[in-house]
């Protein structure tokens, strides 16, 4: 898991789950589960699923199996997993077009569009509505995703960066 490696103990000890999607005898992508509080590093926010939620992140898929289908196939079968435990909703979030691509056909519809920049130790988030999106799920990944205490709100703010590894 490449520099995140020290992390992966950690991450099982909190309850997160790993998944893996393989091409014959070779790991081709992971993807992790979390049912509790996760950190998104390239946001710098907070999300907490809410009962029956869960959350599927750092996903990766390895260099000679990308455009291959592989997050698809990791996002549906992690789906399927959580469908079978008896999760009503899973949330993802993308930051690479491709990958972004892949959403739609495993099932996943858009909430929010947010732009995130760091400029001189400040963080710079505009946190809108994504096109199309039902309002009620607008405003539940806004309840769930947050900034310190605060539940997200559509529009812009500027705050001091604060990254960490997770």
């Amino acid at each position: 898991m490449g520099p995140d490696g020290d992390l992966v103990s950690a991450r099982f000890a909190r309850g997160c789950r790993c998944f893996g999607a393989w091409s014959g005898d070779e790991l081709a992508g992971y993807g992790w589960l979390s049912r509790g509080p996760e950190w998104i590093g390239e946001l710098e926010l907070q999300i907490s699923p809410g009962s029956g939620e869960a959350y599927v992140w750092n996903c990766v898929t390895f260099p000679a199996h990308r455009r291959q289908g592989v997050f698809r196939t990791l996002l549906i079968s992690i789906s399927a997993q959580a469908r079978g435990e008896g999760l009503a909703r899973l949330w993802v979030g993308s930051i690479a077009i491709p990958a972004e691509k892949a959403m739609g056909p495993s099932g996943f519809r858009p909430a929010l569009r947010l732009d995130s920049t760091v400029i001189r130790g400040m963080r710079w988030l505009k946190v809108m509505r994504a096109e199309g999106a039902n309002p009620s799920l607008v405003q539940a990944a806004c309840k769930v995703l947050s900034v310190g205490r605060r539940p997200l709100r559509l529009g812009t703010s500027l705050r001091l960066s604060r990254p960490r590894r997770h």
